[in-house]
């Protein structure tokens, strides 16, 4: 293939002298590749106008993408020119043509060694990183990114899955998410997770890093703990305050969620001290129980794409029911108590439901479900959470207590449930209102 002439990339969009820049690309390859950079104020028809152009001269496309911030337009694509023809023509078409629409194009020549490089990296590990907190700072982005790279992780894509925020919002339930699509393998999974856990705790940052599979696209049932996760307290505290035994149970209850004693036992415990509660206090806590923030928009969108959703408990099914009615939810598994003339017994009916009974019915739930557990989400704030936090496909720790956190893989600590339809990949063009 003969020399090509000197082309040139224009940028003539702000000045009334065009300025002139220019680029020599060498002869005898058989092939040329190019990269073609568009970028400018977006508008219709730049991608239509521009792969018309190289239609016109049979250029292969071998990879396209594009990002929008702020109308402002960041195109890329990556062409080949077949031995034989010459480039020089659909450059200057490709150049003129973005001129004419206020565009900067910039051409950069890629060698076959390159490209074959590229080529090589498809199969590479890819994975998903996800970041969540009220508003997101370049603090966070910065120590997040510079741990991604430290661990040998290329980022190969951003995507903002949450609308933009006014500034001058004041509320206090605004919140932020960004997604990273990345690919390599960490050197060091275990130090990075550690390293994330310290940037979550010091910034304010929820981050999630999920493998970039089929199961994580693919997540159909949801378990949920209830007490400090779909509700805003524990419900056997409540019980307690009304029956003049609120800061025995309320102790017992802290020790129990911080892994400090056997849940079986501390239920058996708080129960007695519950003796004689009358019956009409049940109902009256359960109309007024603090649904937790995000819940509702969770659940009418897990709800609009046909997601499963369950309780699993500690606490009660009377409560567990109440819920089920009020957001829609499939399964209900909790502790039944038992009345006796209209007051509890201090006892309950069947099996207490601990982190082991947690985790079976999970499992349980998914086979009947047809599910591989890899598909499911489970969700919780206590130590008896672990067992299914850790046994899912997706396991994160909601606001959860320390020990919790520091055993669980993913945790929302800044925003409400509805954080989790981020980690899922939604954003807040599906999500519902």
């Amino acid at each position: 293939m003969r020399d090509l002439q000197p082309f040139f990339v224009l940028n003539c969009k702000k000045y009334e002298v065009c300025t002139l820049k220019m680029d020599i690309m060498t002869a005898n390859k058989q092939k040329e590749i190019i990269l073609l950079n568009i970028s400018g104020e977006d508008k219709p028809g730049v991608t239509t106008t521009l792969t018309h152009i190289l239609a016109q001269y049979n250029a292969t496309i071998l990879d396209i993408g594009q990002a929008t911030i702020h109308e402002t337009l960041s195109l890329g694509i990556l062409f080949l020119i077949e031995q034989g023809n010459d480039s020089g023509p659909v450059l200057k078409d490709l150049l003129f043509r973005a001129y004419e629409m206020g565009l900067r194009a910039k051409f950069t020549p890629i060698s076959e060694e390159k490209y074959n490089e590229w080529v090589g990296l498809q199969g590479r590990d890819r994975y998903i990183v996800t970041l969540l907190s009220r508003q997101l700072s370049g603090k966070q982005i910065a120590k997040v990114t510079a741990e991604m790279a430290k661990q040998g992780l290329n980022i190969d894509n951003i995507t903002r899955l949450t609308g933009r925020i006014p500034l001058n919002e004041t509320n206090l339930q605004t919140r932020s998410s960004v997604q990273f699509s990345v690919r390599g393998t960490p050197n060091n999974r275990e130090s990075m997770q550690l390293a994330f856990l310290e940037i979550s705790n010091k910034y304010g940052v929820d981050i999630a890093f999920q493998e970039d599979n089929i199961y994580r696209r693919n997540r159909r049932l949801i378990c949920f703990d209830m007490d400090s996760t779909l509700i805003q307290t524990e419900v056997i505290d409540e019980l307690a305050l009304r029956h003049g035994v609120g800061q025995q149970v309320m102790a017992i209850t802290e020790a129990a969620m911080r892994g400090e004693m056997d849940f079986k036992e501390s239920f058996r415990q708080r129960m007695s001290l519950l003796k004689g509660l009358d019956m009409a206090v049940l109902e009256e806590i359960a109309v007024n129980l603090p649904v937790t923030e995000g819940a509702e928009r969770l659940f009418s969108t897990l709800h609009k794409f046909g997601f499963k959703t369950a309780i699993l408990s500690g606490g009660f099914t009377y409560f567990g029911n109440y819920l089920k009615n009020k957001l829609g939810i499939d399964y209900v598994f909790a502790n039944e108590l038992e009345f006796e003339g209209g007051k509890l017994t201090g006892n309950v009916i069947g099996d207490v439901v601990d982190g082991q009974k947690k985790a079976e019915l999970m499992r349980l739930i998914a086979g009947h479900e047809g599910l591989n557990i890899e598909q499911v989400i489970a969700v919780g704030d206590g130590a008896n959470d672990l067992p299914m936090i850790r046994q899912a496909g997706l396991g994160i720790a909601f606001h959860a207590k320390p020990k919790v956190r520091q055993n669980a893989k993913h945790a929302i600590s800044t925003i409400g449930l509805d954080g989790i339809l981020y980690f899922l990949g939604f954003n807040d063009t599906f999500i519902e209102k």
